[in-house]
């Protein structure tokens, strides 16, 4: 017998946002205990560490030790469903048929950079998505002691405690954050525009994990984040929690670029109205062009 406004249980294949953002969290502090375990051991051993589509994008063994580890128990906690991590770099099924339309998209240490200098600012971003749109998401930065989880339509938290954005500061009171790219050329592009922003903004900071730094904006620890650049692992995840926390979010395709030779993202998240102020002096800077 059910009491008045029970929900019906879900069917095992259709699960709720909700239901995913729990197997979600209970992934990510998977790859989170692999990759903390090892931290000290990269740190300590070059031979451990390698470099991908540049000499500054590093990539090490605990990346991969951890995105295996998701993979696995995803595997356990969702077999049919379709998998995307940073360093398998293809969507593959997940184990059985493809029937699922549930795709995982996973980084396994954001903030890889961080993570060799032993610096706490890297996390594990999952998030579940179908076709093309985050439904669940966790984030978690082991060292900080955060938990970032949020679901579609079902709000955001950071260790289990709701996150609700308030009235933001204008531009000129905003603390802003941003990131840079592995390409020379981009960088210097990233640089100009950073260099003209800083006059009209109250500060920028440059933490090195995209899915941290919409975190931040979800929990108020900065006013605003905009990168050109990351890739869909980078913000899968981060970028829910902070559209679940009341910010607006702009996650717009970048073009190929002759001088990088890849696509990535234009990202821009703020609370409104920061949001458009931020937004209009950006592409007045060509911050979008890559």
């Amino acid at each position: 017998m059910s009491s008045a406004g029970a929900e019906t249980p879900q069917a095992a294949d259709t699960p709720t946002a909700i239901d995913l953002a729990e197997v979600a969290l209970s992934v990510a502090r998977v790859g989170a205990e692999v990759a903390a375990a090892s931290q000290a051991e990269v740190r300590a051993d070059t031979a451990t560490r390698f470099t991908k589509s540049s000499d500054t994008d590093l990539v090490t063994r605990a990346d991969r030790a951890a995105e295996d580890a998701i993979r696995q128990a995803l595997l356990v906690a969702r077999p049919t469903d379709r998998f995307l991590g940073e360093e398998s770099a293809t969507a593959q099924a997940g184990g059985l048929a493809d029937g699922s339309d549930i795709l995982w998209v996973v980084d396994p240490i954001d903030g890889t950079t961080n993570y060799v200098y032993g610096q706490p600012d890297w996390a594990i971003s999952v998030a579940a998505t179908r076709h093309g749109a985050s439904l669940a998401a966790a984030v978690v930065a082991p060292i900080l002691g955060l938990e970032y989880r949020a679901s579609l339509h079902g709000g955001a938290t950071r260790n289990g405690v709701a996150l609700k954005l308030g009235a933001p500061p204008p531009l000129g009171r905003a603390l802003v954050a941003t990131g840079f790219g592995y390409d020379p050329g981009r960088r210097g592009r990233q640089g100009a525009v950073a260099a003209a922003m800083l006059p009209q903004v109250r500060d920028l900071r440059r933490r090195g994990a995209a899915a941290l730094d919409f975190c931040f904006v979800a929990d108020g620890s900065a006013d605003a984040y905009y990168e050109a650049g990351p890739q869909w692992w980078d913000f899968a995840a981060g970028s829910l929690v902070a559209s679940e926390a009341g910010a607006a979010v702009l996650t717009q395709p970048l073009g190929a670029s002759a001088s990088t030779g890849s696509h990535g993202w234009f990202l821009v998240a703020a609370a409104p109205p920061l949001f458009d102020g931020l937004l209009e002096v950006l592409m007045g800077l060509g911050a979008a062009d890559g």
